[in-house]
C-alpha cells in the first residue's frame, strides 16, 4: 500500500465516522420530537438515510486494506463493496432530485404532491438496484488503489479500459443532468419567490395566516440538499475527468481532497437536517410559549393581553369587547 491510499484511508475513516453519528443524531432528533409525521421531514430523512447508508458503505472499503496480500480472496467482497457503493450515490442522487422537483412544484406552480411521496421513495430504492446491476453484468467492478471499489478505469498496465465508459454513463453524465436541471431549477424558484414577494410587499400584507408561505417557510430549508449537492459534486466531477482522460496517477493532495469531498457530502446532509429542525421548529416553539402567556394574561385581564416570551418581542393586544360591556355602552 502506498502512502496515498494510507492517507486516503484515514481520511475516510475519520469523515465517515462523523457522517455517520450526524446522519444518527439527526434521525434520532427527528423521531424523538415526533417530527416524521410532516411531509417536509420526511424528505429530508430520507437524504439523511441515503447519505448514512453511503458512508457505511465507503467505510466498508477499509476492509480492502490488505487486497494486495490475497487478491483472490477479496475481489468477492470487492464486488460488494463497489455494488453498495453505486447504489447507496445513486439512492442519494434521487432523493436529491426529488426534493428539488418537490420543492419546484410546490413554490412555482402551487402544487403540494405529497401524494407522490411513495413514488419518491420507490423509484429512489428500485433504479438504483438497475443501475448498479449493470457492471455486475458486464463484471466491470474491481479495485484499485487510487479509486478503491468501484469501476476501475486503469488496468494493471495503466492502459485506459473500456469501463471508463461506464463511469461516464452510469454516474458521471446522469448526475450532472440531474445538477444542470436542479440548478435551473433552482433559479426559476428564486425568481419566481423574490417576484411574488415584491408584489406583495407592494400591494398585498404578507400575515402569518397565508398558509402558503408557512407551508414555503418550512419547505425552503430543502434547498440546502439541492444545493449541497452542487458544491459537492463539482470538485469530485472534475477529479473524475482529470483521472480518466488526463493522467493514470493524480497527485496526492488531490486525491486525498478528492476522497474529503465525497465523504463530507454525507456530513453535510445530517448537519443540513439538524440546522433545518432549529430552524424551523425553534420559532414554533417560541410562539406557543407566547400564546401560552397570552392565555395567562387574558385570564387575569380580559381586556388587554400583554403577550411576553423570552425569544420574541413584547407585543401589546386589545381583545374583543364581551357582550355586557357592548349591553351596558347601549343601555348608557
Amino acid at each position: 500500500m502506498n502512502s496515498t491510499s494510507e492517507y486516503a484511508i484515514n481520511v475516510a475513516i475519520v469523515t465517515n465516522s462523523v457522517s455517520i453519528l450526524v446522519c444518527l443524531l439527526a434521525a434520532i432528533l427527528v423521531f424523538g420530537l415526533q417530527l416524521h409525521k410532516k411531509l417536509v421531514y420526511r424528505l429530508a430523512l430520507y437524504q439523511a438515510f441515503a447519505a448514512l447508508a453511503f458512508s457505511l458503505a465507503q467505510m466498508l472499503q477499509i476492509i480492502m486494506v490488505n487486497y494486495q496480500s490475497n487478491p483472490e480472496i477479496y475481489d468477492s467482497i470487492c464486488i460488494a463493496i463497489a455494488f453498495s457503493v453505486m447504489y447507496c450515490q445513486w439512492m442519494k442522487l434521487l432523493f436529491t432530485m426529488w426534493v428539488t422537483f418537490h420543492l419546484f412544484c410546490f413554490a412555482v406552480l402551487h402544487k403540494n404532491l405529497k401524494k407522490l411521496e411513495v413514488l419518491y421513495i420507490m423509484t429512489s430504492l428500485l433504479i438504483p438496484t438497475m443501475v448498479a446491476s449493470i457492471p455486475l453484468i458486464t463484471h466491470s467492478y474491481g479495485y484499485s488503489l487510487v479509486g478503491g471499489c468501484y469501476i476501475p478505469v486503469y488496468d494493471n498496465n495503466g492502459t485506459l479500459r473500456v469501463a471508463v465508459i461506464e463511469t461516464v454513463v452510469l454516474w458521471d453524465g446522469p448526475s450532472m443532468v440531474v445538477l444542470l436541471a436542479a440548478s435551473t431549477a433552482m433559479f426559476i424558484m428564486v425568481m419566481k419567490l423574490a417576484h411574488r414577494v415584491c408584489w406583495r410587499l407592494g400591494y398585498e400584507p404578507i400575515t402569518d395566516g397565508d398558509q402558503y408561505c408557512n407551508a414555503l417557510k418550512q419547505l425552503l430549508p430543502l434547498a440546502a440538499f439541492p444545493i449541497m449537492f452542487f458544491i459537492f459534486f463539482i470538485p469530485v466531477f472534475v477529479y473524475d475527468i482529470y483521472y480518466s482522460f488526463i493522467t493514470p496517477t493524480p497527485k496526492d493532495g488531490l486525491v486525498i481532497s478528492t476522497y474529503a469531498f465525497v465523504m463530507l457530502w454525507s456530513m453535510a446532509c445530517g448537519l443540513t437536517l439538524i440546522v433545518h429542525i432549529f430552524v424551523v421548529q425553534l420559532p414554533v416553539w417560541c410562539r406557543r410559549r407566547h400564546n401560552v402567556g397570552e392565555i395567562i394574561n387574558y385570564n387575569n385581564d380580559p381586556t388587554v393581553t400583554l403577550g411576553t416570551a423570552s425569544c420574541t418581542n413584547s407585543a401589546t393586544r386589545f381583545s374583543l369587547p364581551t357582550v355586557s360591556m357592548v349591553l351596558n355602552d347601549c343601555k348608557s
